[in-house]
């Protein structure tokens, strides 16, 4: 057996196959990885899948076994025909639309909102600090000028818990303004639940020494808050 492919992973692909695939699915994947006379000539894995027997899945997982046995491109070929034909159902609510290799998750923290992505819409993560209130005014200015709503978690209520809240506000917007000011953690995990949902991150601070190392090679706009900095005040 590849030593690439665990048992786990190995039963999620038979899950995975059960679910969804048809006897052409089996012949297409036969053809492609050189096994199509043994699927053909197998005395029981098409017979099983037309009458529904319950021995079906067992088969399915010792088929599978078998047609990748120690091949690794076999193994590259039945992992990248599953994930076209069983992709699961779920939704982009990424910025950037291309045809990078994508994931599906489901958060068990967070509920995730019924509601689509707003492409006018900027939510901004930051400290409620009554000194950066200006700060978040200009970008408000700035953001009605290209006219973009703009929105900080205080600005809703729909939810019990705050941090729901700010997770919804990220997930349905389409650019996420984050002040490092001060290195306060609540913005940094703020951060990375907009990087995971592939939102578009602009990150700003009044010092570069505010912005963590894991965060340092991305490019960041450094301001000042004063007049100077916030222009539009």
């Amino acid at each position: 057996m590849n030593s690439k492919i665990t048992g786990l992973n190995l039963i999620s692909l038979k899950d995975r196959v059960v679910k969804v695939f048809s006897e052409s699915n089996w012949l297409d994947l036969g053809a492609i990885t050189n096994t199509l006379e043994e699927v053909e000539n197998h005395p029981r894995l098409l017979r099983s899948l037309r009458f529904g027997d319950p021995d079906y899945d067992g088969l399915v997982l010792t088929f599978l076994r078998k047609m990748i046995g120690s091949n690794d491109e076999n193994l590259e070929i039945v992992m990248e025909y599953i994930n076209q034909k069983c992709s699961d159902s779920g939704i982009n609510i990424s910025s950037e639309r291309n045809d990078k290799r994508k994931i599906i998750f489901s958060p068990n923290i967070f509920e995730v909102p019924d509601a689509p992505v707003d492409n006018d819409l900027i939510s901004v993560m930051m400290p409620f600090q009554l000194d950066l209130l200006p700060v978040y005014e200009t970008i408000e200015c700035a953001a009605k000028l290209a006219k973009f709503d703009c929105k900080r978690a205080n600005d809703i209520w729909e939810n019990s818990t705050v941090i729901q809240d700010i997770f919804s506000l990220i997930f349905k917007s389409y650019i996420v303004v984050c002040d490092f000011t001060g290195k306060n953690p609540n913005v940094f995990y703020e951060a990375g639940i907009a990087h995971t949902l592939g939102k578009h991150v602009v990150p700003i601070t009044q010092s570069d020494q505010d912005i963590p190392f894991d965060l340092k090679h991305h490019r960041f706009a450094k301001y000042l808050n004063n007049n100077e900095g916030n222009i539009f005040n």
